[in-house]
């Protein structure tokens, strides 16, 4: 470890990476202000807009295993420099589209898939690979970089579609993200031996880390076949997917619309979605702190089941003031990305440190499966019924399943034991 008067590079590594994560999210938040002035302009359907943004979320996880296989192929700084070019890129071709192909594949193949090389996956790669203390809490902030990409862009975005049309508000996006691309390529690093350095925390001599050998794609498959053999491992990944599909497949995409449905501006949705954004980053640094200190087991039941009952509460919070949505904002921005830490731990136990960041790549993958699902079905059901009410109690009930789920991991059978897990 460093000197204790010298900052250690791990926490500029986190740093880039948050900033990152938030330039990624803001990207990924785009869709939801997009709905309505797409349906007003092409008369496209809810149901084939969220089409596309069910291939960017299905994308956006499915590329993960592989994208933390390439970093570890061919380095962190040089993945993420291409992963944001192509992602401007694609933005700052949407103010062409004219047909629902092009926003297939702009916003749904290549949107997807290069903010996917920079996944949810990334908070536990990095806090693996740079640190063996303070992992928890390093996963946390990093997972609420999501939260704050919420906050920053959401508004600007949605004040930017209202008044100079979204046009415009795709070119803004592309330039702040191509911006950034020479931040990753100056300040980013791959891995602590590059430096000379032990990864922070770790009190033994540095040393070189080489790239492992084979091709990524091996490497990903491989890791996948070991950790499919654990049940526990199929527990965590099952609470995933309800936890994808009930963040940003529903909320996230859908959220802007319903307060449409109920008479509010697209404004108004999107700072309803960033006020959720600031308690998420508060829920999310939080839940860190706190998985590495307590059961995660009963976290994640806490967290699932909590989120059910405020999913279910949302189709009664329109109109009520401030008991209605600004309370929802409140307690379900708390426990939004409050799930990610505690997973992460868990896991982490299953699989073991060295494979926990391409392991939560694959977890991930499940998680986007049911952000995809939630994101088509949700546009399916407000079209059939002409309401999301459906929709947000179903959701509800899944998260309170959920809940109950996770509360078995590690009990009976060749999983982790229970006593380890709250040791942990």
């Amino acid at each position: 470890m460093g000197s204790a008067k010298k900052l250690h590079y791990a926490w500029v590594v986190a740093a880039v990476t948050f900033v990152v994560g938030l330039l990624t999210a803001g990207v990924r938040a785009a869709p939801g202000v997009l709905i309505v002035p797409l349906e007003r302009e092409f008369s496209w359907s809810p149901a084939t807009i969220s089409l596309a943004i069910g291939i960017n979320l299905l994308l956006y996880g499915l590329v993960g295993p592989f994208a933390a296989a390439l970093m570890d192929r061919w380095g962190v700084r040089r993945t993420m420099a291409l992963s944001m070019t192509l992602t401007a890129a694609a933005v700052a071709m949407s103010p062409a589209m004219h047909h629902t192909w092009q926003l297939i594949v702009l916003w749904g193949v290549v949107v997807g898939a290069s903010t996917g090389v920079i996944g949810s996956f990334i908070a536990a790669y990095i806090a693996a690979r740079w640190f063996r203390s303070r992992q928890g809490l390093v996963v946390g902030v990093l997972t609420a970089a999501n939260a704050a990409g919420q906050l920053v862009f959401l508004p600007s975005l949605a004040t930017l579609a209202t008044h100079f049309g979204w046009r415009a508000m795709s070119v803004v996006l592309a330039v702040v993200v191509m911006a950034f691309v020479p931040l990753v390529a100056l300040l980013m690093r791959d891995r602590p031996g590059d430096l000379g350095l032990a990864p922070y925390g770790d009190d033994r001599a540095p040393r070189a880390q080489l790239a492992p050998p084979g091709n990524p794609l091996t490497i990903a498959f491989r890791a996948l076949g070991e950790g499919a053999g654990k049940r526990d491992f199929w527990l965590i990944a099952g609470g995933y997917f309800v936890c994808g599909a009930t963040t940003n497949g529903l909320i996230g995409t859908h959220l802007i619309p319903a307060c449409v449905d109920h008479g509010l501006s697209e404004v108004a949705g999107a700072g309803l979605l960033a006020a959720a954004g600031v308690f998420s980053f508060i829920g999310g640094t939080l839940s860190g702190w706190l998985s590495d200190r307590c059961d995660n087991r009963l976290l994640l039941a806490w967290y699932y089941g909590l989120r059910g009952l405020a999913l279910m509460y949302l189709p009664f919070a329109f109109g009520r003031s401030i008991w209605g949505l600004p309370l929802f904002a409140v307690f379900y921005g708390l426990d939004w990305i409050a799930s990610v830490p505690p997973t992460v731990r868990l896991l982490n136990r299953v699989v073991g440190t060295e494979k926990t960041g391409i392991m939560v790549a694959w977890i991930t993958v499940v998680h986007q499966l049911g952000s995809a699902s939630a994101a088509y079905l949700g546009g399916v059901s407000r079209t059939a019924f002409g309401t999301y009410f459906e929709a947000f109690m179903l959701a509800g009930l899944l998260l309170l399943g959920a809940a109950v789920m996770v509360l078995f991991i590690g009990v009976g059978g060749r999983g982790v034991e229970p006593a380890a897990l709250a040791a942990e």
